[in-house]
């Protein structure tokens, strides 16, 4: 049988804390549970059917591309399930049936059936509305949501990594190493990112990973601090110096002994950046230098509210997303914070 994983009674402690703020505790189920439904976003919104039966045959257009001749239609083009001369073909002799997702809009879905001009309200068929060219917000909301948690996420555990080696090698060998990285962190965190994004966006077409990309050259530094005075701390103590003794190599001694107490300050910081994460993509996708046209954005959601102002729907609603999201994040980082607390 294999070993069992176990926490260490310190470890064990640690949750304890952490478990004990409510707070922060409730924001983390919350968090999970809301990122988890945006994950599965095609199937809670979508202008395509779950599941469809017709002709005793049963098709799955959320997974694969059916031609609209599959269901006896004169075009080899992918069906649109929400036209009526596609439903009278799958509905029409009675023996076929479509089952839909609780919201039947895809984020990029025109509904062309409103019965006043784009952005209409609420209603029972657009939960929270339509933006100014009569796509769902709840739609846009859902899929937003997980293109900003995955963005910042994404870009949270890499910088974290560069930040974490960049100050470890700094803080465990000092000296010209730390004197040369020190005098390049301080010229390049003072270059203007939001100007470098105006600049590189006039001529190259923004997307997910070009953002990620120009984002991960100045969101590193935002650990190196931390773990450099951890290393420049640690590097001295008795345990390091006896592994030094007893033969350990500079790559043990860093990443085996000195790591794991760095990695404490640097684990209570990581629900902050990852709110930063959301922040910049947010502000950027305001700006127009974001995710490209279309796409689902809360930014774009917040533009549209200010754009529109006798559409209350759209500010309101981006406003409620973003701070809810913001907050679930910062009591989480707070409740992690006080559990890695050494004085607690």
């Amino acid at each position: 049988m294999g070993g069992r994983f176990t926490l260490s009674p310190l470890n064990r402690r640690r949750f304890a804390r952490f478990k004990a703020n409510r707070r922060g505790w409730w924001s983390l189920h919350i968090f999970l549970v809301l990122f988890v439904l945006s994950l599965g976003a095609e199937l809670l919104s979508n202008d395509k059917p779950l599941l469809v039966s017709h002709q005793d045959e049963l098709y799955f257009p959320i997974f694969q591309r059916y031609a609209e001749t599959e269901f006896g239609g004169e075009f080899p083009i992918e069906a649109d399930y929400r036209s009526s001369y596609v439903r009278e073909l799958i509905e029409g002799k009675g023996d076929g049936w479509m089952l839909w997702p609780p919201n039947p809009y895809y984020y990029s879905t025109i509904n062309y059936e409103l019965d006043v001009p784009a952005p209409a309200p609420p209603s029972a068929d657009n939960w929270l509305g339509t933006d100014d060219q009569a796509r769902d917000v709840f739609a846009r909301v859902v899929y937003g949501f997980r293109i900003s948690v995955l963005f910042a996420l994404t870009l949270t555990i890499v910088s974290s990594i560069i930040g974490v080696i960049v100050g470890a090698i700094q803080g465990f060998y000092g000296g010209r190493i730390d004197l040369f990285g020190q005098r390049f962190i301080e010229v390049w965190s003072g270059l203007p990112v939001l100007y470098l994004l105006i600049i590189l966006a006039s001529f190259v077409q923004p997307s997910f990973w070009w953002l990620l990309g120009i984002m991960l050259l100045f969101s590193w530094m935002s650990l190196v601090d931390v773990v450099r005075a951890e290393f420049l701390r640690g590097r001295n103590l008795e345990y390091v110096r006896a592994a030094r003794a007893l033969g350990a190599s500079n790559r043990i001694i860093m990443f085996r002994h000195i790591l794991p107490n760095a990695m404490v300050a640097t684990l209570t910081f990581f629900p902050f950046i990852l709110t930063g994460g959301v922040i910049t993509l947010t502000s950027l996708d305001f700006l127009g230098f974001g995710l490209p046209a279309g796409s689902p954005s809360l930014g774009e959601l917040i533009a549209q509210g200010k754009a529109n102002l006798q559409a209350p729907w759209l500010g309101i609603t981006a406003f409620v997303v973003l701070s809810v999201m913001l907050s679930l994040l910062v009591f989480i980082g707070e409740a992690l914070r006080d559990a890695f607390d050494p004085r607690k």
